[in-house]
């Protein structure tokens, strides 16, 4: 069981695959002047064995010192370091989602230089790049903090495996990389779209017990709570949320919030593109009235939530939603919501 509270599968598969066998320390790889450098070195020895010219073995000790040279310098680099992934607390597919790497240089008195940091997730065939950031260098005892953009393409669990670091410090001859285990698992949710206050024939949508939205009544406030996310930033109540350092949420007199139940209905013989669709279309409902201060509930053909509100209430559904998938029942054809005051 994963900390979402469901069964690990497909992505915890790839982690147990990728770590059934020891990795080497480092990884050493030749780029293209590095070919061409290490066929001049075997170029020069064979000309120094074939001619005993004392010169020609002179500059062939020279060469190989600086192999030599470079994989010790290459190796000051990558020897200490340590990354830490710092991820949001919420991903949404098809858009960017920004990801922080905390790159820390434990050495006491090496700078590290030239370092090249891949972000890798786990796929059911090996691992794929989720992001990559460079830093020219780093001091000793130091800390420093790149980004990168993630854009999920699919919705649900998805885990990221480890991240690559690798340098072609000193002389961009070769390319050395250190592989750190950083396996996460992180729930994506589904992608948000715009959304738009259509008519119901263009929504799919239903509406039911059609009362007058929120009243707001006078200028009294009958109490104040603390600001959850979720509300409204139009009920912050400023002047008292400057006093007491924190955001707080007024309660006025007569005032009332608005109760909306949105119903998902999807079924088998529904494409893949039509599930995703009905299922981007009530998370941004969700997301959306939520905003707006409301008190939001869901159905699917499998579940209910209640009207709620708060980050909770916001995480619950939004859960449900990424994890979904088509069920049997088909009484309903289109999603719908269902709004009350």
């Amino acid at each position: 069981m994963d900390r979402f509270g469901n069964r690990r599968s497909g992505g915890d598969s790839a982690l147990k695959r990728g770590r059934r066998f020891p990795r080497a320390p480092r990884a050493l790889r030749a780029t293209r002047p590095g070919w061409c450098f290490v066929a001049i070195i075997f170029g020069v020895g064979f000309a120094a064995l074939n001619t005993g010219n004392n010169l020609l073995y002179l500059v062939f000790a020279l060469m190989l010192a600086f192999l030599v040279l470079s994989g010790i310098l290459s190796e000051t680099s990558l020897r200490g370091i340590s990354v830490e992934r710092i991820v949001p607390r919420e991903f949404f597919a098809g858009g960017p989602n920004p990801i922080v790497l905390r790159i820390r240089n434990r050495q006491a008195r090496v700078a590290a230089f030239a370092l090249s940091i891949e972000d890798r997730l786990a796929t059911g065939t090996g691992h794929s790049a989720a992001g990559r950031c460079f830093i020219l260098r780093i001091g000793p005892r130091a800390v420093v903090d790149r980004s990168y953009t993630w854009v999920p393409e699919r919705r649900g669990e998805q885990a990221f495996s480890s991240v690559r670091v690798s340098t072609r410090f000193p002389f961009g001859l070769f390319v050395k990389s250190l592989e750190i285990d950083a396996a996460e698992f992180v729930l994506v949710y589904p992608e948000l779209q715009v959304y738009s206050h259509a008519s119901p024939d263009q929504r799919s949508r239903r509406e039911l017990h059609d009362r007058p939205g929120p009243s707001r009544g006078g200028d009294a406030l009958t109490g104040l709570r603390v600001f959850v996310r979720g509300d409204a930033a139009a009920r912050v109540h400023w002047r008292r949320s400057v006093r007491s350092g924190r955001l707080v949420v007024g309660e006025r007199d007569g005032e009332t919030s608005a109760e909306i139940e949105v119903l998902l209905q999807i079924t088998p013989k529904m494409t893949r593109a039509q599930v995703e669709s009905r299922i981007s279309k009530a998370t941004s409902e969700v997301v959306h009235h939520l905003a707006e201060g409301h008190r939001v509930g869901l159905r699917t053909g499998a579940a209910h939530y209640v009207p709620g509100s708060g980050a909770a209430h916001r995480r619950e559904l939004l859960r449900l939603l990424a994890l979904t998938s088509p069920e049997p029942d088909s009484r309903q054809s289109s999603a719908s919501s269902e709004v009350s005051a």
